[in-house]
């Protein structure tokens, strides 16, 4: 999952902003520092979504001049399981029944800080009637 993000070229910097994820917007000293903190910034974007129990935005496709700042395969699968959760309007609790598992461990599911097993994730997408595909 690789989000399009513009930099623009200031004076004091270089400016970050990404289209999709509005809340995301960063500076770098230079390219090299820009994308780093890009990554870090979008990150942190992904944490008020999930905080706020909010449905993330897909990336939309690069457009002329984008560069694609990528999210971390253990960070992406978690935001399509928690937008799978709140587009069926489906609650910790009940997909911890459906998963016969804990509402604490379905709560670490979508933890961004937790690390979790892929095949706990693509057990939370079969119990929502889906299937995990990267």
């Amino acid at each position: 999952m690789k989000y399009p993000a513009t930099f623009t070229q200031e004076a004091a910097g270089i400016t970050v902003t990404f289209r999709d994820i509005p809340e995301a917007i960063t500076q770098g000293d230079d390219e090299a520092d820009a994308i780093f903190i890009a990554e870090d910034v979008l990150l942190a974007a992904m944490e008020v979504y999930f905080d706020e129990k909010r449905q993330v935005p897909a990336p939309s496709a690069a457009q002329a001049g984008d560069r694609l700042i990528p999210l971390p395969a253990s960070i992406a699968v978690k935001v399509l399981l928690l937008n799978e959760m709140l587009s069926q309007a489906v609650i910790p609790s009940e997909l911890a029944r459906r998963m016969n598992t804990t509402r604490q461990e379905v709560n670490r599911l979508i933890d961004l800080t937790h690390t979790t097993r892929i095949n706990r994730i693509e057990d939370a997408m079969s119990a929502l009637g889906r299937e995990l595909e990267l």
